[in-house]
């Protein structure tokens, strides 16, 4: 499995065609744009709703302007909000923030059918006269719904759009991308609608959000602009690539010069761990960037640490006269528990390092936790099954019987 994984992170084997690796803007070069998010015109209640909304309204618009995995991300204070988008790859711009840079547009359209096809023909109900959408629950059978609600024009305009089309599909528009189109039941002039559908809750959730993106005012500025060159973002890879390479032979190094035998399986396991890690970082598609890269060499040495651990329980038992096959186990036995708390105390940091940051924290604690599980992994079961393939006890050995 890992020398699978070795020539699957490889870039010019089999994972360089099949999966390219994924690598951030600091690695690649390209651009970073902020966009500030007024938000002092929506109440406290919907403004997560509309927040996560602009960032699935702008990744769709990025999207189909042609660039491949933008990397978006957002962050909260207050009445205003920033918006990240970081562009790999794309150092000219003008036409991507023309695009980007335009609040959501919401309508809605009737529907025709006729010789030449589907029409949608604009109407006059568009997202300013929405209060609102929020997500709520059938109480008979606990199917999820979404709820929109209109203002008092919005609500006359409504009322008489629905009357005229019962039996027929009202289609909702956002970017002048249709997003949903429910057929009208009945005359709807309460001010409130409900669309109804077989949503799951997370469906349901981002038809919420993207009404709200489009119907509650919350403009959106772009305030900074930075560009990364290529050959920057090349050179810094060339530089953590070495820094890693040396790193983890001064590491074999040391481990094969201070505990000999013992040190060329802790390589051995290293090597491994090495590979299976990188494997998982290019089948999850993790964005490779500065500060992860630091975080997964940071748990190459984590990785090598579990092993001294467990070398130094090995050497005691044997000082207490424990055959080596025992000594290994009870070495491994007594070394667990110090591994454990280790581990748990670094994967709980990473955690909330990643539930509560953003940017390149985020890499750095998405790596370190990748790595620190997988060190785990590697520790515990592929260097116990060196030494227990490799280290027998001679006294343990059958001897062949004699006359």
């Amino acid at each position: 499995m890992a020398i699978a994984a070795g020539f699957f992170v490889y870039p010019k084997w089999i994972g360089g065609d099949y999966m390219p690796w994924r690598l951030g803007l600091d690695l690649v070069g390209g651009s970073h744009l902020v966009y500030n998010i007024d938000l002092s015109n929506v109440s406290s209640t919907n403004q997560a709703s509309v927040v996560g909304g602009l960032r699935d309204v702008i990744e769709k618009r990025i999207n189909l302007y042609g660039v491949s995995e933008p990397d978006i991300y957002t962050s909260q204070s207050g009445n205003q909000a920033q918006l990240y988008v970081d562009l790999a790859g794309i150092t000219n711009l003008s036409d991507a923030i023309n695009q980007i840079g335009q609040t959501p547009t919401l309508d809605f359209r009737e529907v025709e059918q006729n010789g030449s096809g589907t029409q949608y023909v604009y109407t006059n109900l568009t997202g300013e006269y929405i209060t609102g959408a929020s997500l709520i629950f059938d109480p008979t059978t606990g199917q999820p719904q979404v709820q929109i609600n209109f203002n008092k024009d919005g609500a006359d305009i409504f009322g008489r759009i629905t009357a005229a089309n019962i039996g027929k599909p009202l289609a909702i528009f956002l970017d002048n991308q249709l997003i949903e189109a429910p057929t009208v039941q009945s005359a709807i002039t309460g001010g409130s609608a409900v669309i109804t559908g077989n949503f799951t809750v997370a469906n349901a959730q981002q038809l919420v959000q993207r009404f709200n993106a489009g119907a509650l005012p919350a403009p959106i500025t772009l305030i900074n602009q930075q560009t990364v060159s290529a050959t920057l973002g090349v050179d810094s890879l060339k530089k953590v690539m070495l820094a890693g390479i040396i790193g983890t032979i001064l590491v074999m190094l040391f481990m094969l010069f201070y505990y000999r035998l013992l040190g060329l399986f802790a390589s051995l396991s290293l090597i491994i761990y090495i590979a299976l890690t990188l494997g998982i970082f290019k089948i999850f598609s993790v964005t490779m960037t500065l500060a992860g890269l630091a975080g997964f060499i940071l748990t190459i040495g984590m990785a090598v640490d579990a092993n001294i651990l467990i070398f130094e329980r090995i050497k005691e038992e044997l000082k207490r006269g424990l055959p080596k096959a025992s000594a290994i186990e009870e070495g491994f036995r007594r070394a667990w528990s110090s591994i454990r708390d280790s581990n748990i105390s670094t994967s709980i940091t990473a955690i909330i390092l990643y539930l509560f940051t953003s940017s390149f924290v985020r890499g750095f604690a998405l790596t370190l936790l990748i790595g620190v599980l997988v060190s785990l992994f590697s520790a515990i079961t592929t260097t116990r099954l060196f030494l227990r393939v490799f280290l027998k006890d001679k006294s343990t050995t059958t001897k062949p019987a004699t006359a």
